[in-house]
């Protein structure tokens, strides 16, 4: 999932502001179901990669919730919108996949010049896989680390 800043406004450059936001991410992430398997805050957007962990688990619900929640927070202290409508999705079936898209979100700093490693990037990280096991993607490359676990 993709998320862009109103107007592509640099909003997570702040680590107060991204703390903020990752704790809404997660109340929502557990209140509706789901698992931020990799997520990734840019300058003017933010990257997920979550997976349903309930049955009942609804992406548009988890989507509007967060968008909702980090809003709220945000315009107590600044003024302005925050999201532009709506969000970037892509769904994605096997473990393989999932693993590759876990790693082109936490390489995403490194690409844009912002890191020289994914693991120095201060704005990303898994809820559910440590940094060593992040890092063994990219040494390993390909090969699957199995499914992640609940840290």
């Amino acid at each position: 999932m993709t998320f862009c800043a109103n107007q592509r406004r640099e909003l997570f450059v702040d680590a107060d502001v991204v703390q903020e936001a990752l704790a809404q991410i997660l109340q929502s992430a557990a209140g509706d179901g789901f698992a931020v398997v990799a997520y990734c805050f840019m300058p003017d957007h933010l990257h997920l990669l979550v997976e349903g962990v309930s049955e009942d688990a609804d992406l548009i619900a988890f989507a509007k919730d967060l968008k909702q929640r980090i809003a709220y927070r945000y315009l107590r202290k600044r003024a302005g919108p925050v999201w532009q409508k709506g969000f970037y999705e892509r769904i994605v079936r096997d473990d393989e996949a999932r693993l590759t898209v876990a790693k082109y979100i936490l390489e995403n700093p490194v690409r844009k010049g912002l890191a020289r490693e994914p693991r120095d990037y201060a704005f990303s990280g898994s809820s559910v896989w440590t940094w060593d096991q992040m890092m063994e993607m990219w040494q390993t490359d390909g090969v699957t680390i199995g499914r992640p676990t609940p840290r």
